[in-house]
């Protein structure tokens, strides 16, 4: 019994399955927030940071990478409430449905974060991020704003006197975190904006900072805000409304510098100009002196070595100068040695032409002989001659052997043809119509046949048909 079965279905292998499936996770998810409570926390040594969030009813799995997980501040323990973003994956091995996580914090800042969009997109939509404008570089005065005690202001005090110690820099000491750091910032803002429209105005709460410690005369140029990391709390007195307000109308351009490089806060946006860190902001504010005097040290080898060759250059154009500078009875002498010599060369040129032209005179007279046209004529029919022997006798030769060749065919066409069997005594049957009549099945009484023979054709009329 025969079994009868389907073709089988296309399949795809699993590895395929998965990172497909991933392509789809991916694309249709992308970054989300997700919060949950800690558990299994594991540290491996790679540095990566494996855990998943559950709450009463599921749970989640997430991979915190090194790359980000050395950049976050939020400590982590089993049993902690947070909120992650990161986008949904599928670590093809396993297949296992994972979270990539980019950011932690703890699960009290969603507030935080929701009011700062909103004043983000507010201020946004009124043009208050839209400072742009170039600082001096390098600033003559800089106006300093931030913490006397804070490690911002050792940091940025010690690159500038390290990188560019000729800029002034004047401290506004302001408190940089909680309520009173808002009215504190505004205020050494709009002192500096003064005593910059006063020029050299001075007032007792500037701490003056240079390399020869005189009291800074020179207008400011810059201002820097700037303080050192902390949590979204630590920060958000530089997402005050009013703080960043007073930063976009500050009549000098400002760069800020808070926090570490993935905090970002509203004053940052609003600043002309943003750095990473405050010893970033340093560094973009003032030139590398060692820079400087490394190529300053460059232009002056190349300029020695451009001297150097000029002097050479020159020197020699002297000697030479010098050389050509003789007596006229001198340059009388050697002109006569000269023309001495151009007379004999002249002879020597036209004797050795001489000669040349004799040579090449015989050498075409012994041509003119030996191609004489009545030799060439002679040669040529007897050339002639022997080539129409040659011819006749090999058409003689072809036409033999194209002769037998064809008594050959004749032999070998009359062996096969028709009418040599015929000849033989037999004969073919050919009804009315002309077909050959192969069987006596195709005939029938009465019927009237040619027969054609080896010589001549008989009319014949069927009477019966015999069985075998």
């Amino acid at each position: 019994m025969l079994a009868f079965t389907s073709p089988s279905p296309q399949a795809i292998s699993v590895s395929d399955l998965n990172r497909q499936a991933r392509q789809m996770l991916e694309r249709g998810f992308g970054d989300c927030w997700v919060e949950g409570e800690i558990s299994g926390l594991a540290r491996p040594a790679s540095g990566h940071i494996y855990f998943s969030l559950k709450d009463a009813k599921a749970q989640l799995k997430c991979a915190f990478f090194r790359n980000r997980a050395s950049l976050s501040r939020t400590p982590l323990k089993d049993g902690d409430r947070i909120k992650v973003r990161g986008r949904v994956s599928i670590f093809e091995p396993r297949g296992d449905y994972q979270l990539i996580v980019d950011a932690v914090q703890p699960s009290g800042e969603g507030e935080l974060m929701a009011a700062y969009e909103r004043l983000k997109q507010q201020l946004s939509g009124e043009g208050v991020f839209a400072n742009a404008r170039p600082l001096p570089y390098p600033p003559r005065h800089l106006a300093l704003i931030t913490s006397p005690t804070g490690a911002a202001i050792r940091d940025v005090l010690a690159v500038l006197q390290a990188r560019w110690p000729m800029v002034r820099v004047s401290v506004f000491p302001s408190v940089v975190q909680g309520r009173e750091a808002p009215p504190a910032l505004i205020r050494a803002l709009a002192l500096i904006n003064r005593q910059a429209r006063k020029d050299t105005e001075t007032h007792k709460d500037v701490e003056t900072h240079n390399d020869i410690g005189r009291p800074a005369i020179d207008p400011f140029d810059a201002i820097l805000i700037t303080r050192g990391g902390g949590s979204l709390e630590d920060l958000w007195a530089f997402n005050d409304e009013h703080l960043v307000r007073a930063i976009f109308h500050s009549r000098l351009p400002v760069m800020a510098a808070i926090g570490h490089e993935v905090d970002v806060t509203l004053a940052e946006f609003a600043a002309d100009v943003r750095a990473p860190t405050p010893s970033a902001a340093a560094e973009r504010l003032v030139p590398d002196r060692r820079d400087l005097e490394a190529t300053l040290n460059q232009q002056r080898r190349r300029l020695h070595q451009a001297w150097r060759g000029r002097f050479n250059a020159e020197s020699q154009r002297l000697d030479h100068l010098r050389a050509r500078l003789r007596h006229p009875g001198e340059r009388l002498a050697q002109q006569r040695q000269h023309l001495a010599a151009l007379d004999r060369r002249l002879q020597l040129a036209m004797r050795q032409r001489l000669q040349r032209d004799r040579q090449r005179l015989d050498a075409t007279n012994r041509r003119f002989t030996l191609h004489d046209p009545s030799r060439t004529l002679r040669q040529s029919r007897e050339r002639i001659d022997q080539l129409r022997q040659r011819l006749d006798i090999a058409q003689r030769r072809r036409l033999h052997q194209e002769r037998q060749n064809l008594q050959g065919i004749a032999r070998e066409l009359n062996a096969v043809s028709p009418l040599a069997v015929l000849g033989r005594g037999y004969s073919i049957l050919q009804d009315d119509s002309g077909q050959v009549v192969r069987a006596a099945s195709q005939t029938q009484p009465g019927q009237m046949l040619t027969a054609r023979l080896g010589e001549g054709r008989l009319k014949l009329e069927v009477k019966r048909r015999l069985k075998r």
